[in-house]
């Protein structure tokens, strides 16, 4: 997938699942890792890592 679409389904989960967004995508890819299918596994890490750039930084 390329990286516009990528950004474009991470903004869209991270707008209606906020801070769930970022596990919710980790599942699905380890998901999809698990049943052998590296192309859906690829695509939803990188949507992982795009929301996870898009959260604001943790205040420790």
């Amino acid at each position: 997938m390329e990286t516009a679409k990528v950004m474009e389904y991470a903004r869209a989960l991270f707008d209606a699942r906020g801070d769930k967004a970022e596990a919710e995508a980790a599942q699905k890819a380890a998901g999809h890792e698990a049943a052998g299918e590296e192309t859906e596994a690829k695509t939803w890490r990188a949507v992982e890592a795009a929301i996870r750039q898009m959260r604001p930084p943790r205040q420790g």
